[in-house]
């Protein structure tokens, strides 16, 4: 009777371990899922900066073809904008910070 007894306390012994086991096997495929998941937000960020990049080179040979072609009224239309735009934004975050 005491072996069956012995027996049984190492079936729960090791139905612990591997209780424990399994679990660790499942908190790792949660963080592999977790981590591919913001993988593909990072592969979506570099898609959007992608895209930005290639519209601001078009925009700057727009500006270069602009400003070979000699039209300075237009250009300093722009720089006047740009500028604009950088006094107004540093206005703007300076009443945040």
């Amino acid at each position: 009777m005491s072996d069956a007894y012995e027996r049984e306390q190492q079936n729960n012994h090791l139905l612990d371990e591997l209780s424990s086991k399994v679990s660790a096997l499942r908190g790792v495929t949660v963080n592999i899922y977790d981590n591919a998941r913001s993988q593909d937000v990072i592969d979506s960020s570099n898609e959007v900066f992608s895209n930005l990049s290639t519209s601001l080179k078009g925009s700057a040979n727009r500006l270069g073809r602009m400003a070979q072609q000699g039209n300075k009224v237009a250009i300093f239309k722009l720089a006047g904008g740009i500028i604009a735009v950088v006094i107004g934004l540093w206005w703007i975050l300076s009443f945040f910070w």
